[in-house]
């Protein structure tokens, strides 16, 4: 890893690591082990905390949805590494959509879908 690489290229970059060696006593390796089933249901769990901190009225909302965005891209990343998918061809997808506007990019999807 060199210093210029983002936190998430070098979370990435742990996560495809553990996928490779599955060290015992890794969380990670217990979710790669539990499949896609597994992980599905730690997005959809992260995701629900995320919304839940988001809708709080008291204490530091704020706080609380940093904590619960930072689980759901952690599970997130352990999902794309299941299924082989790299934070690359993420951004590039990303970067690609970058200036379109979001209704136009949907409406194209949408086309593309249809017989």
């Amino acid at each position: 890893m060199t210093g210029n690489e983002t936190i998430f290229a070098r979370l990435m970059q742990v996560i495809e690591d553990r996928k490779q060696r599955m060290p015992e006593h890794s969380y990670t390796t217990q979710l790669f082990e539990g499949g896609t089933g597994k992980i599905a249901d730690k997005l959809l769990e992260e995701t629900e905390e995320l919304i839940e901190a988001a809708n709080e009225t008291e204490g530091d909302p704020r706080h609380s949805m940093i904590h619960e965005a930072a689980d759901l891209i952690y599970h997130l990343f352990v999902m794309l590494a299941h299924r082989d998918v790299r934070l690359a061809d993420v951004e590039a997808e990303l970067a690609r959509r970058f200036g379109i506007s979001g209704l136009d990019e949907k409406a194209a999807r949408s086309s593309q879908r249809q017989p």
